[in-house]
């Protein structure tokens, strides 16, 4: 399988989930790192957008793909798992509890949510702590920009 990641460039090559710890976000909390990966890149695209202002974007996004090899263990949350409002801002602490607890138990090196942003569509968190999280690779990157009718 194959997903997307839109990263700076300047941390593209790392996928070590320590920016995700840094800030905390809708499946952890501060100080619990993983990676967050779309199912495409449009909506790699949209998950980063929905944070900052279109003329804050920086010029230096690059689009990461991702293999994740068919051997390794997904665990999936389906959106009747969870409660409502899940998706709003501040973020849910039941989210953040389902994503620290996956990291936490690392029984699982891939777990499979559904998109705050796109209804329908799903994020993949990386857990970099798993001893298969090594078969994980990126297999391409290459620059992103962005439509230039965003900045209209």
């Amino acid at each position: 399988m194959q997903v997307f990641r839109l990263s700076r460039k300047k941390y593209a090559n790392e996928l070590s989930g320590k920016g995700a710890g840094f800030s905390g976000n809708r499946w952890n909390t501060k100080g619990v790192e993983m990676i967050y990966c779309a199912e495409s890149r449009a909506l790699a695209m949209a998950e980063v957008m929905v944070h900052l202002p279109v003329y804050f974007l920086p010029k230096d996004f690059v689009m990461l793909e991702i293999r994740i090899p068919d051997s390794v263990k997904i665990k999936e949350v389906l959106p009747k798992e969870l409660p409502e409002m899940w998706n709003g801002f501040p973020h849910h602490p039941k989210t953040q509890w389902i994503g620290n607890q996956f990291i936490k138990t690392n029984e699982f090196v891939v777990l499979k949510v559904p998109s705050a942003v796109v209804q329908g569509d799903f994020n993949f968190l990386l857990n970099p702590f798993h001893s298969q999280f090594k078969k994980i690779k990126i297999i391409s990157q290459s620059p992103f920009i962005f439509d230039s009718r965003f900045f209209e």
